[in-house]
């Protein structure tokens, strides 16, 4: 067990020696537990302090709650994977209420909080709404800086917080059903897409996305962004359950497909104008299908039934690697990167995108490079396909209708339609329908039916 360098001084009295030695038992047993935690099924052998802060003092006579703020990097032994760095915050009680009690993660033995009860402090909405409190008064505390868009409304006090279920890679709180604040818990230092991108279609006038309000990150030289408050979208249903109640009870979804198209053309269209553009020339191309080809060969390894696909997969990145080498060029810019109906909320029958993370297990650089717009068009794709799978009976005829909708109201809105790049649009969905190959053979075996059929499809185009 390591304490790094880069250690700072939290705000307060806090004793940073031997702080994270004494919580280390508790995380090792609580980490893995968490859904965010991205290194389940490797050993944690150690951990680094990167900072500490008390957000609210954790030391003192007074035995109310204290809030600590940490960002820690995990050690996992001698994995090709890198190290991770995740955000806590950190609840600290002498007693515990009971309502608290889920969020307990435990009572260290010795070190600055001997005997006094650490928990999930996100879960304790006094402390939540804390974290709101920082987010109205622009400034630092410690290593962290806490920011504000400059054409914002000014946010309102006293707002009750509550967490959101809803989430995956991070954890969310919504604030009297006004504001949304996602906070990030595996963090990389540099612009995060979820900050970056909202903010520039913000700037953009794009009315598609909320305009990020406020946000926290750690101030340089290594900065991280840490979470970002948005304006909560009362009432809205994600595209998802839409998706699923229209398969319910047999309504069609072709016209909120068709506005869906739409809305990705005008997202994309803002970040083109917003944000520098580049060309897919012959030797990005290359670089694109082979990594594609590179994934397409992990993922035989650990799914041994992509086998009898795999060389009739590969002809997808052949062919985007021979148009490459024959001078077609194809636009590349931001884009959402993770596009799918779970990130599309409609309320007022009207849409908006949302999470512009990225797949989190992606490195940072990757997800900020720049892409074909066609691989939104193509998880999106890919989406109607699986929604249309959680029907009984299977109702493929479903999600062709909604496939085509789709793509004829992003041609509306970019005057260019994604279908007229076949081997493009074949390429990433390819590549998305292996990447779910591998995700649901680890993580959900009984969907792994719903990519293969897809697998099956498009290596039927060879």
């Amino acid at each position: 067990m390591s304490e790094t360098a880069a250690t700072r001084t939290p705000v307060g009295r806090l004793p940073l020696v031997p702080l994270l030695p004494s919580l280390a038992p508790l995380l090792r047993s609580w980490l893995p537990r968490q859904r965010w935690f991205a290194g389940k099924g490797r050993s944690i052998t150690g951990f680094s302090l990167v900072s500490a802060t008390e957000l609210l003092p954790v030391t003192g006579a007074d035995a109310g709650p204290g809030l600590l703020h940490l960002l820690v990097t995990v050690h996992q032994g001698a994995s090709s994977t890198p190290d991770d760095c995740y955000q806590l915050l950190l609840g600290v009680r002498d007693v515990l209420p009971p309502h608290l009690a889920p969020a307990l993660i435990g009572r260290p033995a010795a070190g600055p909080l001997a005997d006094r009860t650490v928990y999930e402090g996100l879960l304790d909405a006094r402390l939540a709404e804390l974290v709101l409190e920082r987010l109205r008064t622009p400034g630092t505390l410690g290593p962290l800086r806490f920011e504000q868009f400059e054409d914002a409304p000014a946010v309102p006090g006293g707002l009750a917080a509550r967490p959101l279920d809803a989430e995956q890679s991070n954890s969310s709180l919504v604030y009297g059903d006004e504001y949304v604040l996602k906070v990030l818990r595996r963090v990389q230092p540099g612009p995060h897409p979820d900050l970056e991108l909202p903010l520039a279609l913000a700037r953009a006038g794009c009315p598609r996305v909320p305009v990020p309000v406020a946000w926290y990150e750690t101030a340089a030289p290594r900065p991280y962004a840490l979470g970002v408050l948005q304006p909560y979208l009362r009432g809205s249903k994600d595209g998802w359950q839409l998706a699923l109640e229209a398969l319910a009870t047999g309504r069609p979804f072709t016209a909120e497909a068709r506005a869906l198209g739409r809305v990705t053309a005008e997202v994309h269209t803002a970040l083109a104008a917003e944000l520098p553009t580049l060309a897919l020339d012959r030797a990005r191309a290359g670089r694109l299908a082979d990594a594609m080809a590179r994934r397409l060969d992990e993922a035989v390894r650990a799914v041994p039934g992509l086998l009898p696909y795999a060389p009739r997969l590969r002809t997808a990145f052949d062919a985007l690697a021979d148009l490459g080498d024959a001078g077609r060029r194809w636009r590349v810019q931001r884009v959402h990167g993770d596009l799918h109906l779970g990130q599309a909320l409609y309320a007022d029958r009207d849409w908006s995108v949302i999470d512009f993370e990225g797949e989190p297990a992606r490195p940072l650089a990757e997800r900020r490079r720049p892409q074909p717009p066609v691989r939104d068009v193509a998880g999106i794709l890919r989406s109607f396909d699986y929604a249309a799978r959680t029907h009984r009976p299977w109702n493929p005829a479903w999600a062709e209708r909604c496939r085509v909708a789709y793509c004829e109201g992003y041609a509306e809105a970019a005057g260019v339609d994604p279908r007229a790049e076949p081997e493009l649009l074949r390429a990433y969905e390819t590549d998305k329908a292996v990447y779910e190959v591998v995700y649901e053979a680890r993580h959900r075996p009984d969907w792994l039916p719903v990519p293969m059929a897809a697998i099956d499809r498009l290596a039927a185009f060879a």
